[in-house]
């Protein structure tokens, strides 16, 4: 069950997100890190920090590049850096506007963009190409997520 009147510690595993009286800034604390997330302004955010979608989008490129390069090293192969570029046409505020009236969206739509830098072989590349798509990020997201209250 949900207990909104306590705060989980951002320690055994929890990442906490917290939003203040800051309009829409939001904390976001894993571990030793925070970070923060809002809105743009022109949607009543104070563009403080990158909006939910910006994070999911940067969460799914940082372990496709990721799971390139384990692999790439695992094959030692020059891979000398690899760039991953993501885009939704998709906005948070856009979506959150009705979500209480609304039933579930459509599917999640993403373009992804990787580039690989490196004396890579043609095959080598392909390959990483092929990798990019078992990234365990995008690969639980495909599989659908389901988030239940914690125990």
């Amino acid at each position: 069950m949900d207990m909104p009147n306590e705060r989980p510690a951002s320690a055994g595993g929890w990442v906490v997100s917290r939003n203040g009286t800051a309009a829409f800034r939001t904390e976001i604390h894993a571990g030793a890190h925070t970070l923060a997330a809002d809105e743009p302004i022109a949607v009543g955010g104070r563009d403080t920090g990158p909006t939910p979608y910006d994070l999911l989008l940067g969460a799914i490129g940082a372990c496709t590049a990721m799971t390139v390069r384990m692999y790439a090293a695992r094959k030692q192969w020059p891979l000398a850096s690899v760039e991953v570029a993501m885009r939704s046409a998709r906005t948070h505020a856009a979506d959150c506007a009705e979500c209480a009236d609304q039933g579930p969206l459509a599917p999640l739509r993403l373009e992804r963009r990787v580039v690989f830098e490196g004396p890579l072989t043609e095959a080598q590349r392909e390959r990483l190409l092929w990798i990019a798509d078992r990234c365990p990020v995008k690969q639980a997201l495909g599989r659908g997520t389901v988030v239940v209250p914690a125990a």
